[in-house]
Order: C-alpha cells, then structure tokens, then sequence
C-alpha cells in the first residue's frame, strides 16, 4: 500500500499520542509497529483518525478504498483456517504466547480486537505459523489478514473510541517553547523543573504527570525569575551563574556557537538582568594531584565572547596549580554588558597542529582524565571545567532588550494613560499564553495584580506582576480541556475548537499555537475539515514542524536519549565522546526531518541510500 501521508501520520498520531490513557497507549503502539496493519493508511485512518477527529468532520482525510468486509470471502472459511492451522499450538492446553486460538472467529474480530491484533501483527511479519509447520496455499494468510484489518477497520469508522483523557501539564520542553513563542527567550528549563516523567518512552502521556509539590514549586519559581529576565530588573542584586562542560567533551573540535577559529570550550545563550558590568570565571580541569590537565601542550589562551565579538583574553599557564593563591580560577576585567539575552563563549583560541618536538599535537581522543593522557610523547588538551558569570555590578538601568519590545506594545506618555496601556498589554500576552480568548474575570484578577505592584514598582512593575501571575496561572502550566455543556461522561464528545488548536500545535510544532489558530478556534471555525485541513498543511509546511516532529516525537521513538547512558570502553572505541554522540543524534534527527519535510516514506529511516553529516562524522 501507498506509504502513509504526513498529514495523516501528524492528525493521527497527535491524538493518539499526547494525552491519552492505557487504551490510547495501545492505539499508539499499534502505529509504531511498522509490521501491522497498523502501517497502511487504512489501518491508520481507521483506528487513530476518527477516535477523537471525526466527530468533528474530519472524515475527509480518510483514503478512498475503505469498505466494508468483501462477502466474496466466507468468514467461515478464514475461520476454519485458524482452527487448522492455528491453534495446534494456541490452545487452552498449550497457551503457546499466552494465546488461545480455540473460541476465535473472524466474524467476531471486532470484538475480540486485541486478540485479532495480535494476529494481524504476527501474520504481516511472517511469523506465523512458525518455521516447520504446515502453512495454506497460496494467499490465503494475506486474505485473513485483510479481512481483519477490513472488519476492524469498518468498526473504527463508525465506532470511534479515543478512550478518556486527563489534564496535562506542559512538559519540560512543551514549557520551554512556550516561554520562547511568547516572550522570545531561551531558558534552562532543567533549572527550574525535574525531569518528566515517561511512559512508553514518551514525556507527554498526561496519566503519568502528576502535578508534584516539586513540579508546582519549580513552576512558581520559574514564574518569578522569567518575569524579571523578561522585563529586566533595574534592581537586581549580583549573582553568579555556572555553566560545565562535561568532561568528555571534545577539546578538540570547534563548538557550534562559538567564534570560528577556535576549539573547545563552551557557548551558551544567557540572559544578563541589567546594564551593568559583569566577570566571567573560567576553570579549567585539573589533575588530581592539583596542575592544570594539558601541561604538556604548554601555554594556551581562552578568549571570551559575546554575540561573537571578543571582550577578554585569557591565559592557561601550563605550571598553574590548585595551590596557588589565584588556584585554577581564572577572572576577566569587568566588562560592561547590556541586559537581554546573549550568546556567550568561551573557546580555546586554536593553533598550529601537527607534529612539534617530537610530540604527535594534539591526540584526537581529549578526555579530561587525569590518569591517561600524560605519558612522554603525548601531548595532551586542557580542559575547560566550568564558566562562571559573575554579576551584575554598578547597574546604570534596562536597555531596550527584544523581549521588552515584544512585551511593551505600547508606552503611557501621562498617568491617565499607564492603566489602559497595560490592560491592553495584559489582555494580548495572557491571551497568547492562556492558548484561547481571554475571560473578563480572568483580566479582571490579573489587572489587580498589575495595581497593586504598580503601587511602588510603578507601570513596568505592575506590568512584572502581571506577567509572573500569567507564568504561574493553571490556564498556562496545564492543558486543561472543557467537557461541553450536555455531554455523557465517558461517551465520544465533540472537542472544542480551543482544544483542537492546542492538540495540533503542541504535537506538530511542540510549542502553543500561533495567533492564527488562536483567532480561528475563538470564531469556531478551525473544526470545518476544510480549514483543518488547510491549517495542517501550513503547520507542516513551518520549519518549526520539522524540528519539533524530529527533536520531541522522532527522538523519542527511536529513544536517541538514550546515546546519553552509552559509555563504551575507552580502548576500544577511542574517537567516542560526547560531541561525537551529540553528532550521531542530530544525524537521526536531521534524516527524520528530511523525510517528514519531503513527504518521504518512513521506511528511508531504515533503507536510506543517503545521509547528514558533519566533519566529525
């Protein structure tokens, strides 16, 4: 059969995926089984299209060629087939897989799903009847198989079965994005909540998100911070921030970020509170006997950047030690720095390479470990250990930072003005985070919040206030779906169109929907199939989709997280490192990209005569 659509893949298994219960799960694997039925697009538009779509009308998408069982092919027929050949071995005695064959019947499929499922599953895949045993003539494996997958399917069409779903909270990444779409800031998220938890590899399986007191705490603390990183803070006091480089970190190779013309080191984006002046410490590793790992490779510099152009210049003195009185802490000048977001590097400043003195310069393999690496004839790397920025000091005030831009839409130039300002203000932001059209009573709390800080904080810390209650309210942190006026427990409902626009967002681009969605799903309009249909195309034909489908979806179900806990023996595969396994992740994600982009079939993941590669690779 023709390979499955984009556009299917991404309708279907967004409701299938994000959400949903044990039943949901099992609809889930079903998809990622590439031996079932599973895989063709009947298979696909019949058991995860319609589950939570089609009673919104979506049946437009459903492939032609779905009908209802041939009567060409006698039910009693394909069932005397599996009690011949079959149950010899799947029988109450036997229970060969835990499986009884004995009381099937093909004309009951639909009722026992599970069980015909199981059978779809084996039979694709050639795995039954087992090597050595009597098989049919001919076809007639194929023709049960399709006269399952048919009498399953007809019953999906008609009986969708989405199974119930909780309320979800955003996830790490989900909260990430979110905090980028609507204030155009990249945080470590890794600092405020713990790590999800997962189901069936996946962090966004709402029945195991329990809403922690550690989940709820690291929420209110992350509203508190990024509201002032957001809007600066004219008062902030000095802090330190650090950032370490694992020590299996290649030395050796340039770091996406940093300044061409060097190695190592590391680059980050940070995002300085204040115009002031700020120190940035550099340490690097060292042995445990107390000097600097690489003092065979002599005097090396580090110079610090920021947005790629060059404020300091560090020297590593290859006799320095832990004893000293400066130790192996390295401090730059005060350098004055304007608040916002910046990238921050800081590399070794690379040099001639090849071999000097008799030493081969530098050896791939840099791993920061201070019982190798030190024999004659070796020339090892420093390494840096951590950079720390230190600050800020002397603040001179805010300066006029992108995000300020995006948040300030407008400037009260008298006191009657500064309320209707920020009401204005208030209203678009929180309509964006809260993903829906904005309840009067909802304002009405978060303008008491704005005048009582505006009080002493003035427009601007009203407005802080404002955004910190937007960061901490429910109708941000969860994802939380209205059951419609007049609707059964536990039946098949129509979801609403605000709903609607968060599921495909958060599955397609992994971050909320854009004001396009928004303004559709509050006219009620995004649920037409038309529409769906012309805003999936658009969401996957955004480079969002492809990153997101490839980094949260794709990544996970190949588990590529799980490169990080693969530590193979040093001998043996001496080139491995962490940039090496970072490189072979991107590689999966960028070839998964490239196929969702291009509307290819998912079965290149595998039979790909083509690649992405870096130097490293």
């Amino acid at each position: 059969m023709r390979t499955v659509n984009v556009v299917l893949v991404a309708l279907g298994v967004l409701l299938v995926l994000v959400g949903q219960t044990a039943d949901a799960e099992v609809a889930q694997q079903q998809f990622l089984a590439p031996a079932t039925g599973a895989t063709s697009e009947a298979r696909l538009a019949a058991t995860v299209v319609p589950e939570t779509v089609a009673p919104i009308g979506i049946r437009a998408v459903v492939p032609a060629g779905i009908h209802a069982v041939d009567p060409d092919v006698p039910a009693e027929a394909l069932t005397d087939v599996v009690q011949q050949y079959c149950t010899g071995c799947h029988n109450p005695a036997r229970l060969t897989g835990n499986l009884s064959l004995v009381d099937f019947e093909v004309e009951r499929a639909p009722e026992m799903a599970e069980t015909a499922e199981k059978m779809i599953q084996k039979l694709r895949a050639g795995m039954m009847p087992p090597q050595g045993r009597p098989r049919p003539a001919g076809d007639t494996l194929m023709m049960l198989v399709e006269d399952l997958e048919r009498r399953i399917d007809a019953v999906a069409l008609t009986n969708p079965n989405p199974g119930s779903r909780t309320f979800q909270r955003l996830t790490r990444a989900e909260y990430a994005a979110a905090i980028r779409d609507l204030l155009g800031l990249e945080i470590d998220v890794a600092a405020f909540l713990p790590l999800d938890t997962k189901s069936a590899n996946f962090d966004n399986i709402a029945d195991v998100q329990t809403p922690s007191a550690t989940v709820m705490e690291g929420y209110l603390r992350a509203a508190g911070q990024i509201s002032r990183i957001a809007l600066g803070d004219a008062e902030a006091e000095p802090n330190s921030t650090q950032y370490r480089i694992p020590r299996t970190a290649s030395q050796k190779d340039w770091v996406e970020g940093a300044p061409f013309g060097t190695r190592g080191g590391v680059s980050v984006i940070h995002n300085f509170p204040a115009d002031g002046k700020y120190v940035f410490q550099i340490e690097p590793y060292a042995h445990p006997e107390g000097q600097v790992f690489g003092q065979t490779i002599g005097t090396e510099q580090m110079e610090v950047s920021i947005d790629g152009s060059r404020v300091a210049l560090v020297t590593i003195d290859r006799w320095m030690r832990e004893s000293e009185p400066t130790s192996l802490r390295i401090l730059t000048d005060s350098i004055y720095v304007r608040a916002g977001p910046k990238r921050v590097s800081a590399a070794f400043v690379r040099r001639f390479e090849g071999e000097v003195d008799d030493l081969i310069r530098p050896i791939d393999h840099t791993l920061a470990d201070g019982q190798i690496g030190i024999g004659q004839g070796i020339t090892t790397l420093p390494h840096l250990q951590r950079l720390t920025i230190l600050g800020p000091y002397e603040v001179t005030g805010i300066s006029d930072t992108p995000t300020r831009s995006l948040v300030f839409s407008c400037r009260p130039t008298s006191p009657g003005e500064a309320r209707p300002c920020a009401e204005s203000i208030i209203a678009r932001v929180a309509t964006q985070a809260y993903r829906g059209p904005l309840d009067e009573n909802d304002l009405r709390g978060l303008m008491g919040f704005y005048d009582e800080a505006a009080v002493d904080g003035g427009f601007e810390g009203g407005v802080r206030m404002a955004l910190q209650a937007i960061l901490a309210s429910p109708h941000f942190l969860f994802r939380i779906e209205e059951i419609p006026a007049g609707a059964i427990p536990g039946e098949v409902h129509r979801i609403s169109d605000v709903d609607l626009a968060s599921r495909l967002s958060f599955f397609i681009w992994g971050a909320p929907p854009d004001q396009e969605l928004i303004e559709l799903a509050g006219r009620a309009q995004l649920s037409d199939p038309g529409e769906l249909e012309r805003q999936a195309s658009r969401m996957l034909a955004d480079p969002r989709a492809e990153e997101a489908l490839a980094t949260r979806f794709g990544a996970q179900w190949l588990r590529l997280q799980d490169l990080e806990e693969l530590k193979p023996d040093a001998l043996s595969y001496p080139y491995f490192d962490d940039t090496l396994a970072e490189s072979m992740v991107r590689e999966t994600e960028l070839l998964f990209s490239y196929i969702i982009g291009e509307n290819r079939s998912i079965l290149e993941l595998l039979t790909a005569d083509y690649t992405f590669v870096n130097e490293r690779l």
